[in-house]
């Protein structure tokens, strides 16, 4: 089988400029399926645009942007359908419903009719607890699903907007910069978290804080001037001279 059909996602020579700026020049990234991967790179590196790209809100000048097993390109749609295709992204700030109760936050998200009537009325209300109550376990805020969301803490709401994420039940997760503003003891709880989803899906991260990559255990890709500088695992690639010049410093 090519490199193709064996990917969840399968990019391939992928450029984009922006008033002459290259953000992404012949840019290559295969993941597979049930893949967690780790993506580090200095400010600008082309970290956000490939997300962009793969999430359809930017579109690629040049090159493959494939997802499940090469049979949709991705190119031919808009933000919407390739959210409904199967690709959920999570963004650094966490955005969630501050006003409604944790449990009602992965209610409105749950994949499904989303009209606001059938939010008030419909099948949603009937939706069962259990539902709502695996996804909250899995990001440890069982406990809280009846507070506001509003009062939870900076890290808690970036595990509720994961949650959030779950329910709308993705082939692949884009995440980006989770632990940014947590504690430590939360980002360890993180990567554990991350880690349990990682068993059911294929999860891509964007971070920063090498430590909590180094917990993450997995695949590492720094991006450098908007192509791959370097890849492998953590160690191989925290140990390439090239990284170190460019990102990770002596």
């Amino acid at each position: 089988m090519s490199a193709v059909t064996q990917s969840i996602l399968y990019l391939d020579g992928v450029s984009v400029s922006f008033d002459g700026f290259k953000a992404l020049r012949s840019l290559s990234l295969t993941l597979q399926p049930g893949e967690m991967r780790a993506i580090i790179g200095p400010n600008g590196a082309g970290k956000t645009t490939m997300m962009d790209v793969i999430t359809g809100k930017t579109k690629a000048d040049e090159g493959d942007v494939l997802f499940d097993k090469g049979s949709i390109d991705l190119s031919r749609f808009d933000e919407a359908a390739i959210a409904e295709l199967g690709i959920g992204r999570k963004f650094q700030k966490p955005t969630v419903f501050e006003s409604h109760s944790v449990a009602d936050n992965v209610l409105l998200a749950l994949k499904g009719d989303r009209s606001p009537f059938s939010a008030l009325f419909g099948a949603r209300n009937r939706i069962a607890t259990e539902t709502i109550d695996r996804y909250l376990g899995i990001v440890h805020l069982l406990d809280h699903r009846a507070r506001l969301a509003g009062a939870l803490s900076h890290g808690q709401k970036q595990w509720l907007e994961i949650a959030m994420l779950l329910a709308q039940d993705p082939k692949l997760l884009l995440i980006d910069e989770p632990v940014a503003g947590m504690t430590d003891a939360e980002t360890d709880v993180t990567a554990e978290l991350l880690k349990d989803i990682a068993r059911d899906h294929s999860v891509v991260v964007v971070e920063h804080d090498m430590g909590f990559v180094r917990a993450l255990g997995c695949r590492v890709t720094c991006l450098h001037e908007g192509s791959v500088l370097a890849e492998g695992s953590i160690d191989a690639v925290a140990g390439n001279e090239r990284v170190i010049e460019v990102y990770l410093g002596r």
